[in-house]
């Protein structure tokens, strides 16, 4: 399925134009039937001779009917741009063909429409008036067909040069990332709300769970429609109807959006580029009362240049605007820029940044994800896709990272480990940037919870305290001035024993117990405190902890007063 938009004055036959290639009248409304005038979106389809399917988005010319021409052609980047040969090009056209530039259209082919009504010489004027008027734009090298809608003659050509032109013309991404901006909605009697677009991004399936923006309401698929059939699946470039549940059709506004939960970053304030159109007769600031258009919304907005005051006719300068509620947008997207006090669209561009991170007075945005990831040092791989549209492999762990940033946290993370000696620091000392640098640290090993250097590795009984603790078994010093940190590491690896607070060596438990065996070899029946005590050389600060360490583990037990053998008593050879 295709979809192509038509574009030029009031009354040069867009309408009929469309009934004679499709058979159907795109004028929805007994109004614009009556005057003959289109006043909202027309919608018709046909079958190419290729086989394709093409919706035709059937826009409005008057001026004062301009916001509808833009929820038409906002999702759409082929057109056909319709001139009357009796007429020639108006400033209409002029203002028609700048906005269809503005937000970037491809391709298209012109029409020549009403050569029945026109005599020879008219007609080649309003040709030669056209190609002049179309130099340097997209269109300059565009198909030319002349058409009489009346009678049918020029139409078999049209449609032959359609399938032509869409013949080289890529398939619209599926990126998985469904949006469907809403051009219409309605109720019907037994089905509920129905609403209308152009689909684009990925697909959407019956009891699809959505969102609409910005009434933030949940609501779900209960049926699909193109081309008045019933679909089960519907691809991204798609005009279709959903008949959607979750939501009143009165609660619905054109410019609403339909999207997947989660899938978006939504915004309130954006960069972008804005090029200002040559024909205005004043520069562009901030001030003035501005209406931004996106997809087929349109939004009151505020406006900053960022660098200059102002922007001159003609040129391009990068704008912070201010939306006054929250939508799905994403780098790349295109919109129409109008001033509401003159009346007047005076420009247009694409959005470069949805969260812009720097003050306006530093910004320089682009659409480059290098821009994006250096003013933020780190970011996850789904918040990037989130703001740019594209899955980036990370380059650590699930994080892309500015490689200036990387480096000075390598480096940080390898100065705290340096500092902290044999020991090393703590892995909960670092944040979480810190943390993911461990797989790139070389001569440094994690050992029980610690970051170290490997040089240390397996070195840690040779800390000053343990040869403290050696040098006096049973009566040993306090840790004064010893890091808790280190002491904590010593006491998990079993090299310093902590009892009741008072910390040993691993020697003196050995020793320990081989003194109990040899008391109770000599008082099987068992031995005092002070018996023990007075064997070991200490006092019972140090004694007491000795013994509760045996009792708790098997070494000894204790009966009234004395300490008798234990299962685990090691055996005394004298």
């Amino acid at each position: 399925m295709r979809i192509i938009a038509t574009a030029g004055h009031v009354d040069h036959g867009k309408s009929t134009l469309v009934k004679s290639l499709t058979g159907s009248d795109p004028d929805r409304f007994i109004e614009e039937q009556t005057r003959g005038l289109t006043i909202d979106l027309g919608f018709a389809s046909t079958t190419l001779p290729s086989g394709t399917v093409l919706s035709i988005v059937d826009v409005p010319g008057h001026v004062r009917f301009l916001k509808n021409m833009l929820a038409g052609v906002g999702s759409v980047q082929t057109c056909l741009f319709v001139v009357a040969a009796t007429e020639g090009w108006k400033p209409q056209s002029e203002e028609h063909l700048r906005i269809l530039e503005l937000l970037g259209f491809k391709n298209g082919i012109i029409v020549i429409t009403k050569v029945d009504q026109a005599d020879n010489d008219l007609t080649e004027v309003t040709l030669l008036e056209v190609e002049e008027k179309v130099k340097g734009t997209f269109l300059e090298n565009a198909p030319l067909v002349k058409t009489n809608s009346l009678d049918g003659s020029g139409v078999d050509l049209l449609l032959k040069e359609i399938s032509e032109l869409l013949k080289d013309t890529p398939d619209p991404d599926d990126v998985q990332r469904p949006r469907l901006w809403i051009d219409r909605s309605f109720s019907i009697k037994g089905t509920g709300t129905v609403v209308t677009g152009t689909l684009t991004g990925g697909s959407l399936e019956i009891d699809d769970d959505l969102e609409i923006w910005p009434l933030k309401e949940k609501i779900r698929v209960r049926g699909i429609q193109a081309h008045h059939l019933e679909q089960n699946k519907i691809s991204p470039g798609s005009r279709c109807a959903l008949n959607i549940t979750g939501v009143s059709h009165g609660e619905i506004s054109r410019g609403n959006v339909i999207i997947r939960s989660g899938q978006w970053h939504l915004t309130k304030m954006l960069d972008a580029s804005l090029q200002v159109l040559e024909e205005i007769d004043h520069n562009v600031s901030r001030k003035g009362a501005f209406i931004a258009y996106f997809g087929s919304g349109e939004y009151p907005v505020k406006l900053r240049v960022l660098g200059p005051n102002s922007i001159l006719p003609g040129g391009k300068e990068s704008i912070r605007m201010f939306l006054p509620e929250s939508l799905p947008l994403l780098p790349g997207d295109r919109f129409i820029l109008r001033e509401s006090g003159r009346d007047e669209t005076i420009g247009g561009g694409e959005v470069l940044d949805v969260d812009p991170q720097e003050k306006a007075s530093k910004a320089k945005p682009d659409r480059s994800i290098e821009r994006i990831v250096k003013e933020r040092g780190w970011i996850n791989t789904e918040e990037l896709k989130l703001l740019t549209g594209k899955n980036i492999e990370p380059n650590i762990d699930n994080w892309v990272v500015d490689p200036l940033i990387l480096q000075m946290t390598i480096e940080t993370v390898k100065e705290k480990v340096k500092s902290a000696g044999p020991t090393g620091i703590e892995l909960s000392s670092l944040n979480e940037h810190q943390r993911a640098t461990i797989s790139l640290l070389k001569d440094m090993i994690v050992d029980n919870g610690r970051l170290k250097l490997s040089i240390y590795e397996n070195q840690t009984s040779n800390h000053p305290f343990v040869e403290e603790l050696q040098d006096s078994l049973f009566a040993p010093p306090d840790p004064e001035g010893i890091d808790r940190s280190e002491l904590r590491e010593l006491v998990h690896k079993g090299i310093v024993i902590e009892e009741g607070g008072v910390f040993f060596s691993s020697n003196a438990i050995e020793a320990a117990s081989l003194l109990a065996s040899e008391l109770l070899s000599i008082k099987p029946e068992g031995f005092t405190v002070s018996e023990f005590r007075e064997a070991a050389g200490n006092t019972r600060k140090h004694a007491m902890p000795l013994l509760n360490h045996l009792d708790g583990n098997g070494i000894t037990r204790r009966r009234d007063n004395v300490r008798i053998a234990g299962p685990r008593l090691p055996k005394f050879e004298s």
